[in-house]
């Protein structure tokens, strides 16, 4: 049967000081194996040769935590090589190799147990270790390894196997048997079955003087089973299985030693040791009292030191272990009706199975509460394991005071442990009965018993990462449960001052995190830092936007809007603090959706336009001016009317005039007996007023329909828009527009003294002053509403008083203008045509009526030299 095969180290390429091959020789829990040279060259080998020539069947490899190799490759030999021998490759063959994972996924925090099959026979086995896997945990790329474990068995032993199972084989297909048929059913042990105890698993995480007690019962337990003792082998079973939970608690313990040891705590290292004899001799009482064990292995652990792997462990090897007693020596009462590692209450617990505690529950020195609780917190059924956590509550509350500091210590930490198993627990009532004996232990039993803060700490920091992770359960009653609770214990004044809870929730999220975790955490970081706030409470803004600035990255959809509330709500209070974890707003960073709403509802947060609002009042402000615009020219198109209508009749009396010339040209019998002569002067037809203002004289090719009521609303200087109505009128018949035609005529008076319309609550106070400038009778003169002077009479003379160049001072609409035409001569009106492509107008004057008297022609006025900018 293959069994654990004893090596020692021949050679090795290299190694860090403190960490050599030879460490590989050891298997036990404090062990720290090979470790090779800081920036080594690869590969590295290490070559081992077994104590005897056997065949491998298995190799199992407990590779380091950070320091990773990227494969190992295995050779196996008949003898070791010699340096200077030709091609000392040959002495080796190699068998393959296997890959290593790099440990991010556990964050470098667990070792991986690698175990490989082979079949092959030699005395030596060499490893290759190639490249290290790189990670932020090892800085000078070296590669480890902590231990190995060869099982196999001796190479006669198995060739004479081999060539019994052919010639079985070769009987079997013959026809030929030679097995008793009565012994076909009986249960033998196959020859390549492996025992449990020669795992690599066993002896690291066991304690190596119980490892060695409990081979030492598991051969007793194959006697008995020989000689068919079945009960003998049923006690040694559960005391096998009762003592591999002691060698792992005390294999725990002998690593929490060590560990203060390096850290120079020794008191805690005295407190550990003494925990450890204190357990140990507990054990072995009880193994006594059993009699499951003589006095030779009842040793001190000082008598026992570790000891390498120099001789196989195979029961070939080994002594005849102690006969067993006779049946009749051992009464009936002296088997295992209880678990020897569980002294028996004083009260039997509901549901008091026989079963021991948990691998890693400390021993207490003393008989605490908790101790009775332990089987019913490890039941089966939830109602006892809920009982368990009730019946401890009522214990700790009726804990009197005065009790020993160390006891009550030791009761608590040994209640946490029970809590932390059942926020695990998926039956709700066990886990609401975990909370309340949580909330019970901070808020009453530790001050009412005057314990330090640091009881407090070891107890939210023993569950809080588990209550976390209870808020991502599928279950929306779970998860409410955890984060309400974890809520009310940050706020409670015994662990609100310690601001654990805080650095707990700030911790970025994986990225593989569930979506109910992270939206729990999400929303409890929320209430906690509304209620908390950021000033001496846990919470910095600096940790809690890190935090959010990771939430942004999440995949879940949920997360990051809530990561936008988070940072929101944090800037109303920290402004400046909150936009320097964040990139600049422009324009590369909105078009990030997230980004573009978190600035957005900055601008809210101050009071400022965002680019929504921004681009909707610019919309706003156009769709107004478009619609002003179309007020305007709506307005424009009515005002205007008057104008056109007065240009439509002077376009119909110039074509009357000239068809009433053209008819007394052609009659004879015209008075005076003679035909028109033929150079009378030509009457402007209808086409000559086409893009023509008939009262400025001025011609472009702008005039349509509607560039004309542009014109009049806007530019012409003989035009204006009074002030009251908003019509467009001639200058020259404002005062009758405003005392006969206006909206706002019954407001107006006539000043008698001027002969210009004034205001009527004015008028009295204007006729008594007598400032203004007296008017002379209008066959005399011209009077001016704008600037109230008198000047020529007639119609060119407005004309010349309102758009020549000494002309009225008060006509605003003469600013466009820079260059103004010359004043026509009295008795002519002036058209306008264009004459260049620099926007200049050229004023051709003809006579605004045919002349009264004389046959003689007028010759058309041309202003060529003279020129006006449109």
């Amino acid at each position: 049967m293959p069994h654990k095969i004893g090596f020692v180290v021949v050679s090795s390429s290299g190694h860090e000081d403190g960490f050599s091959a030879r460490e590989l020789m050891v298997h036990a829990p404090t062990v720290s194996g090979w470790r090779s040279p800081r920036f080594c060259q690869f590969p590295q080998e290490i070559v081992l040769q077994m104590v005897e020539r056997c065949r491998v069947r298995k190799l199992q490899l407990l590779a380091h935590q950070c320091l990773i190799p990227s494969k190992v490759e295995f050779y196996v030999g008949q003898s070791l090589p010699e340096r200077l021998a030709p091609r000392p490759a040959e002495r080796f063959r190699r068998l393959g190799y296997v890959s290593l994972c790099d440990n991010e996924k556990t964050g470098c925090k667990a070792r991986e147990l690698k175990s490989v099959y082979v079949d092959a026979v030699g005395q030596f086995l060499k490893l290759v270790f190639h490249q290290n896997h790189v990670n932020k945990y090892n800085a000078y790329n070296q590669v480890a390894l902590v231990a190995i474990n060869i099982i196999g068995d001796p190479a006669d032993v198995s060739d004479e196997s081999d060539v019994a199972s052919r010639e079985k084989l070769i009987d079997h297909y013959l026809g030929h048997s030679t097995e008793d048929p009565a012994l076909e059913g009986t249960c033998t042990v196959k020859s390549d079955y492996i025992s449990p105890l020669d795992d690599l698993a066993f002896d690291m995480y066991q304690d190596p003087e119980v490892a060695q007690i409990i081979r030492k019962l598991d051969e007793r337990k194959r006697e008995a089973v020989r000689k068919e003792r079945y009960d003998y082998a049923k006690q040694l079973k559960q005391a096998i299985a009762d003592l591999q939970k002691v060698g792992e608690r005390l294999g725990r313990f002998e690593v929490e030693k060590r560990c203060a040891v390096e850290k120079e705590d020794y008191d805690l290292a005295k407190e550990k040791k003494q925990q450890m004899e204190r357990y140990r001799s507990r054990v072995y009482e009880q193994l006594r009292l059993h009699d499951l064990m003589d006095a030779e292995l009842m040793r001190r652990p000082l008598d026992l030191p570790l000891q390498p792997l120099l001789h196989s462990v195979s029961p070939h090897h080994q002594q005849l272990v102690p006969s067993l007693p006779p049946p009749g020596e051992r009464g009936a009462g002296s088997h295992l009706a209880d678990p020897f590692l569980q002294e028996k209450p004083s009260a039997p617990a509901p549901d008091a199975s026989p079963q021991c505690p948990a691998v890693d529950q400390p021993p207490p020195t003393a008989d605490p509460p908790p101790k009775t609780q332990v089987a019913g917190a490890y039941s089966r059924l939830w109602s006892h394991r809920e009982g368990a956590l009730l019946a401890l509550y009522e214990q700790l509350s009726e804990t009197p005071v005065g009790t020993p500091r160390e006891d009550l210590k030791n009761t608590l930490r040994a209640s946490v442990f029970l809590i932390r198993r059942a926020i695990r627990d998926i039956v709700t009532p066990v886990f609401q009965a975990s909370l309340k004996l949580l909330k019970m232990i901070i808020t009453q039993y530790i001050p009412k018993h005057k314990l330090s803060k640091l009881e407090t700490a070891h107890c939210v920091e023993r569950t809080v990462p588990l209550l976390l992770a209870r808020t991502g359960d599928t279950s929306a009653r779970l998860r409410s449960t955890a984060s309400n609770f974890i809520q009310e214990m940050a706020l409670c004044k015994e662990v609100r001052s310690l601001q654990i809870i805080p650095a707990y929730l700030v911790q970025p999220l994986k990225a593989g995190s569930s979506a109910h975790l992270a939206i729990s955490q999400m929303a409890l970081l929320a209430r906690l830092l509304r209620d908390l706030g950021t000033e001496g409470a846990g919470f910095t803004v600096d940790s809690v936007m890190k935090f959010s600035a990771r939430a942004l990255e999440h995949r879940v959809p949920e997360v990051r809007e809530a990561a936008v509330r988070l940072i929101l709500g944090l800037y109303a209070q920290h402004r400046a603090a909150v936009l320097e974890h964040l990139p600049p707003a422009d324009s590369a960073t909105r078009k990030n959706v997230l980004y573009k709403t978190i600035f957005e509802g900055f601008a809210k947060i101050d009071g400022r336009p965002t680019d929504a609002e921004i681009r909707a009042q610019k919309r706003v402000a156009t769709e107004e001016a478009e619609k002003r615009k179309e007020e305007e020219m709506t307005a424009l198109q009515g005002q205007a009317a008057a104008p056109r209508e007065l240009q439509a009749r002077a376009r119909a009396r110039a074509l009357q005039e000239k068809e009433s010339e053209a008819a007394k040209a052609q009659d004879p019998d015209t008075p005076g007996g003679k035909a028109a002569p033929p150079s009378a002067p030509e009457i402007p037809d209808s086409r000559c007023l086409d893009n023509l203002c008939i009262f400025c004289g001025e011609r472009s090719e702008s005039f349509t329909e509607e560039g004309l009521d542009l014109h009049y609303w806007k530019h012409c200087l003989m035009l204006t828009r009074c002030d009251h109505c908003r019509q467009v009128v001639e200058i020259c018949s404002l005062t009758e527009h405003l005392l006969m035609e206006c909206d706002k005529k019954a407001s107006f008076g006539k000043c008698h003294r001027c002969s210009e319309a004034v205001v009527k609550e004015e008028l009295p106070r204007h006729i008594k002053a007598k400032d203004c400038n007296p008017a002379k009778p209008e066959k005399l003169a011209n009077r001016c509403p704008l600037c109230h002077e008198n000047f020529t009479p007639g119609e060119e003379a407005w004309k010349a008083h309102l758009m020549g160049p000494a002309g009225c001072t008060m006509n605003l609409r003469r600013t466009h203008v820079l260059h103004k035409a010359p004043v026509p001569p009295p008795g002519f009106s002036s058209g306008l045509s264009s004459s260049s492509s620099e926007s200049h107008v050229q004023l051709t004057v003809w006579p605004a009526r045919p002349p009264q008297q004389g046959p003689a022609r007028p010759v058309p006025w041309e202003l060529s030299d003279r020129r006006v900018r449109c």
